[in-house]
């Protein structure tokens, strides 16, 4: 008797996870931005206050970074479109998550240098800088293999499944320097139980759930 599961099941599956990774992501924005506008007096990378800079930070982290990162795994294994426009998708998508990510720690640094803290003295900006320089390691990694130069079939075909591992520690490694910043700051805030620090939890949640869900789909999408 043969137990395999069919491709359309398992693309049909991987097409429900893709719409809950949406779902999960889209939640996470959408608490991110009451958070920051509601709570934190908004977002202003030139502002004289250095906490609408810092409020920058976490925003284009997630979105520009671990949101486009997502994305963009998802679109090279469940886009229904050929392989070419799939890799560009990939390619650009990931291309805008590097820039934004630039910017999201640029106004980091910018917020210690207003605010005179030091830099990198915490576990949360070690994983989160390590990650971001692995990260274009694995974009110049990629561009070089399969756009340009562009590498031999044989060599495209052994290495390929590095990069996938690759792009999927990054996006857990990406994940937990979120969850890590997000504790950071309740703690910093010295927050007790009100509603500013139940919206922070459920945004923590939502983020561990989005990335959870894209990891699913591209998981079941290399199947189909």
């Amino acid at each position: 008797m043969d137990y395999a599961i069919s491709r359309e099941t398992l693309w049909r599956t991987a097409s429900r996870i893709t719409v809950s990774a949406h779902i999960f992501g889209i939640l996470a924005n959408i608490l991110m931005l009451v958070w920051l506008l509601h709570y934190r007096e908004g977002l202003d990378l030139d502002s004289a206050n250095p906490y609408r800079i810092f409020n920058v930070h976490p925003f284009l982290m997630f979105f520009g970074f671990i949101f486009l990162t997502g994305q963009a795994m998802m679109a090279y294994k469940t886009v229904p479109a050929d392989r070419v426009t799939q890799k560009f998708i990939h390619g650009f998508l990931n291309l805008s998550a590097l820039v934004l990510g630039i910017v999201g720690i640029h106004a980091a640094f910018k917020f210690h240098d207003k605010a005179n803290i030091v830099d990198m003295y915490s576990l949360h900006s070690w994983i989160g800088i390590g990650t971001f320089c692995i990260f274009i390691l694995q974009w110049l990694f990629g561009f070089s293999l399969f756009v340009f130069p562009k590498a031999s079939a044989v060599t495209r075909a052994r290495l390929s499944p590095w990069h996938v591992f690759g792009g999927r520690t990054l996006l857990y490694m990406a994940i937990c320097a979120a969850e890590t910043g997000l504790m950071q700051k309740f703690t910093f805030m010295q927050l007790t139980n009100n509603r500013e620090s139940y919206l922070i939890n459920f945004l923590a949640l939502a983020i561990l759930l989005f990335g959870i869900t894209v990891d699913l789909s591209v998981s079941l999408g290399r199947y189909t």
